[in-house]
C-alpha cells in the first residue's frame, strides 16, 4: 500500500489529485445547480488550444493557459448575455474554435505529440513541484473567493431571475464564477487530462445530489467523494500503469453507480413505507 510513497513524483501527484479532486468536487456543485456542465467539459478543449499555442511560443504552460482560459471564460459570460445567443452556442463556439486551433497547430507543428496524450488523459509523471505548488494556490484562491461570495452564489444559483431586484450584480458574479472555473480547469489539465476533467466536476456533486437535498451537506459531501476519488484514482492509475484521467473517472463512475442503487432502494423502501389510498 506505502510502496508508490517512495517514488517523490507519486507524492507529489497524490497530493496534486487529492486536491484537485476536492476542487473540482468545490466547484462542481454550483455547475451542476446552474445546470453548466458542458461550460467545464467546453473550457477544457478552450484551454488545450491556449496549452498548444504556449508550448509553441516557448511560453509557461500555467501563464499561456491561464491567460487564455481566462479570456474564453469572459467571452463566454459576455457572449451568453446577449439576449439572442444561448449559453451552450456560445459556449460550443468559443471553444471548439479554440480546440480545433489547438489541433491544427498541433498538424503543423509536431513536437507538441510528445506530450499529446498526457494534455488529452492526463499524466501522473509530469506532476512536478511548481504544478503541485499552482494546484495549491488555486485551492486556496477559489476556496476564499466561494467563502466570501457564499450568499451572492446561493443566491443567483437557486433565483437568479430575482438576484438583480435584491441588488446582486450577476454578471460580475457570473464573470467571477467563471474565472475560478477557468482556474480550476487550468490546475487539473496535467492530471485529468482536457477529455476527463469535466466528468470529474460533474460527478461528485451529482452523488451528492442523490444522497442529500441540503446544499450545505452537498458541498461536503462533494468536496469529499471528490478528493477520495482522485486519491483511489491515482492508486489504480499508478498500479494499473494507465493514463491518471481515466482511471479518476472510471473510479468515479463506479461511485456514481453505487449511488445510483443506493438511492433506487432508497426510495423504494420510503415508496413501500407510505401509507395508500
Amino acid at each position: 500500500m506505502f510502496l508508490p510513497f517512495e517514488y517523490d513524483f507519486f507524492v507529489r501527484a497524490i497530493i496534486a489529485g487529492t486536491l484537485v479532486g476536492a476542487l473540482c468536487g468545490l466547484i462542481g456543485v454550483y455547475v451542476v445547480l446552474r445546470r453548466m456542465a458542458y461550460i467545464g467539459h467546453g473550457l477544457a478543449h478552450s484551454i488545450f488550444g491556449g496549452a498548444v499555442v504556449s508550448y509553441i511560443m516557448s511560453i509557461n504552460f500555467f501563464i499561456g493557459a491561464s491567460l487564455w482560459g481566462f479570456l474564453s471564460a469572459v467571452l463566454i459570460t459576455f457572449t451568453s448575455r446577449k439576449k439572442n445567443i444561448s449559453t451552450d452556442s456560445s459556449i460550443g463556439i468559443i471553444t471548439t474554435a479554440s480546440f480545433a486551433l489547438g489541433v491544427a497547430l498541433i498538424s503543423r507543428y509536431s513536437g507538441f505529440t510528445r506530450s499529446f496524450d498526457a494534455a488529452l488523459f492526463g499524466n501522473i509523471l509530469g506532476i512536478n513541484a511548481l504544478e503541485l505548488y499552482s494546484v495549491i494556490f488555486v485551492v486556496i484562491l477559489v476556496s476564499i473567493v466561494v467563502t466570501l461570495c457564499y450568499k451572492y452564489l446561493l443566491f443567483t444559483t437557486f433565483d437568479p431571475e430575482n438576484s438583480e431586484y435584491y441588488g446582486v450584480h450577476t454578471g460580475l458574479l457570473d464573470g467571477i464564477f467563471s474565472l475560478i472555473l477557468a482556474a480550476t480547469v487550468v490546475v487539473s489539465l496535467q492530471i485529468l487530462g482536457v477529455t476527463m476533467i469535466a466528468a470529474t466536476i460533474v460527478i461528485p456533486p451529482v452523488i451528492a445530489r442523490m444522497l442529500t437535498n441540503d446544499f450545505n451537506k452537498m458541498m461536503v459531501i462533494s468536496v469529499t467523494t471528490g478528493a477520495f476519488c482522485g486519491l483511489i484514482g491515482l492508486y489504480i492509475s499508478f498500479y494499473l500503469d494507465i493514463s491518471s484521467g481515466p482511471a479518476v473517472v472510471l473510479f468515479s463512475s463506479f461511485l456514481f453507480i453505487l449511488s445510483l442503487i443506493y438511492s433506487a432502494i432508497k426510495e423504494r423502501l420510503l415508496f413501500k413505507r407510505e401509507p395508500h389510498l
